[in-house]
Formats: structure tokens, sequence, C-alpha cells
């Protein structure tokens, strides 16, 4: 099989491993140009390592693109994490046009912050989606689909790094093989059960203690490990990352007040919240480094009785 990639970063990097490891043939990689002083980009350092021509247009919309995807005469594109718009008259031109990974079970979560949405939300399930790219964002024919649990204490890394991106690669091989074949099925997306989320940044990843001890702890676990979950302590912004939760059963139970930090011990320091408390292990000062929140107790960066939060 003779393939172009077009794609970003370590997922990129994979599937590009992935097909050469098997032995097809890669005519050529196409990566995002890298913002001024930025690091290359570890797809392309890697097709470059291999020999392989890469292609780094500021546009996939421009004629220079076109024209270098037509030159691969490649059988099929494959497109591992993109964030650039590549139009119809760029995917198209392979033999077989070109499929596309997203990291959710289309059509929910159609957006930049699929991964991090459904754990936020408190799914219990998620998954990956092959699909044909259409000028809608996430919107094309669904080629080939897989399915993974979210437990109770999964984090976004682990959802990620244990589950959609080994599934997806296999994914990738698996749906690439089947659309060069021709034994593939494609299913229009069913917009009454669609939904579209932006991207899940800082301003989405405030912690509000005031909120419910579940929905508070989702969050958490949505935004670990990037952006960070947030919060302020004496005005400075104080990042939670590793938690637990504890639900209160009994009205005996609840101590203090939401925010409030209620226990301080070898394990770190727990937070009221609204039905339970959030038990809180690792977090990052402001202009500090990633530290456990027992050393941080310890050090004398917070104690019984502070209340986080604006």
């Amino acid at each position: 099989m003779r393939i172009a990639v077009i794609g970003q970063q370590d997922f990129g990097k994979a599937v590009l491993d992935a097909f050469l490891k098997r032995g097809d043939t890669v005519a050529g990689v196409f990566c995002a140009p890298e913002k001024a002083g930025a690091k290359p980009d570890v797809l392309k350092t890697a097709a470059l390592e291999k020999g392989l021509p890469v292609f780094q247009f500021p546009s996939l919309k421009s004629p220079e693109a076109e024209a270098a995807i037509r030159g691969l005469d490649a059988d099929i594109g494959i497109m591992a994490y993109v964030l650039q718009f590549a139009p119809q008259s760029f995917v198209t031109i392979p033999k077989h046009g070109t499929i596309q990974y997203h990291p959710s079970l289309l059509p929910r979560y159609r957006g930049p912050s699929s991964i991090n949405w459904p754990i936020a939300k408190g799914d219990l399930q998620t998954g990956l989606t092959i699909f044909r790219p259409t000028d809608g964002l996430d919107e094309g024919p669904v080629i080939l689909q897989k399915t993974c649990e979210i437990g109770g204490d999964a984090t976004l890394g682990d959802i990620y790094f244990n589950n959609l991106f080994p599934m997806g690669v296999d994914a990738m091989l698996e749906a690439a093989d089947l659309v060069v074949a021709g034994e593939h099925i494609e299913v229009d997306q069913d917009e009454d059960a669609a939904s579209y989320e932006g991207w899940f940044r800082a301003a989405e990843a405030e912690i509000r203690w005031s909120g419910h001890a579940d929905q508070i702890y989702n969050l958490i676990r949505a935004a670990n490990p990037a952006p960070g979950a947030w919060t302020t302590l004496d005005g400075k912004k104080l990042q939670i990352f590793d938690a637990r939760l504890h639900p209160v059963r009994r009205l005996g139970e609840v101590k203090g007040k939401p925010g409030e930090v209620i226990a301080v011990d070898e394990d770190g320091f727990s937070v009221c919240a609204q039905g339970g408390r959030i038990e809180i292990r690792k977090v990052k000062p402001e202009d500090g480094k990633k530290i456990s929140a027992a050393e941080f107790a310890a050090s004398g960066g917070i104690a019984l009785g502070q209340v986080l939060g604006r």
C-alpha cells in the first residue's frame, strides 16, 4: 500500500511507524509548520530520519499542497491528528481518498477536546472513530469505531495513552486495509445524536467548589495531565492533578464548607465539596513545579481551615 501521512506529534509518528513496520510505502508526510522558536515536530523528525519527503504548507487549501499530494500517487491519505483544515480538493486526491482519526464515538463530541469532555461529564464509555473527512468538522461518514470504558478514577492521560492512542494506531491500519480493498462500509452520522464541544482549556478547567463533588472530581480527571484543573489559594493559582473522591453519606460526616481544607495528613489534604470531599494528592503551585500534596502541605503551602477558590 502506498500512503500519504498527514499528521502531527506523537500520534502521527506512531501511525507512520506502524505503516512502515508492516512494509507499506510512505510516499510523503505532511506536517503543520512549527511556530517560531518551537522544536521540530516529532513526526517531521522521524520522517526526515527515514529519508521520506516532508511537506509543510501554511494551508492545505493551497494549490501547492494539492500539487504535492497529487505528485505522490498515493493509494490512500492517512490523517493522524491533524489541526489544519484539509479541504475536499486535497483529501480526495489519493486513489481511495483519505481517512481520519478522531478520539470519540462520533457523532458525539465533535471538536478539538473530545477526550476531555466525556470524562468531565462523567461518561462511562468513550472510544475512537475512523471516518471520511468532509468540509464539516468531524462530520464525515464513519468507517470504523472502537470503544473503551472510562473507569471511575481514570484520568485523561489514562484514557488516551492506555486506550485511545494504541487502539487508534491499530484502527488506522485496519481501516486503511478495508478501504483499499473495497471492503468497508461508510455510515452517515446521525445528526440527531451529534454534539459539538470546543476547546477544554484553562477557563474550562477552573474548579468551582460550590459544585457537586462528583462534578469537581470529574473535572480534575478530565484535565489531568493537561490543561490541569486549578483553583486559587490566597490569590495565587494552584493546579490540582492526582485526587480521589470520598462521598459523604450522612449529615454527621459533613465537615466545613465548600472549598475549605478539612484535613491534612501524610497523603495530602482534603477539601470539602457538596456531597463529598476531594482528597488532593498532587499539585502545582503558581511559579512552581508539580509536587505531592503532602510535600506542599508539609512546606507550609496550605493549612487546615484555609479556603480555596475565588
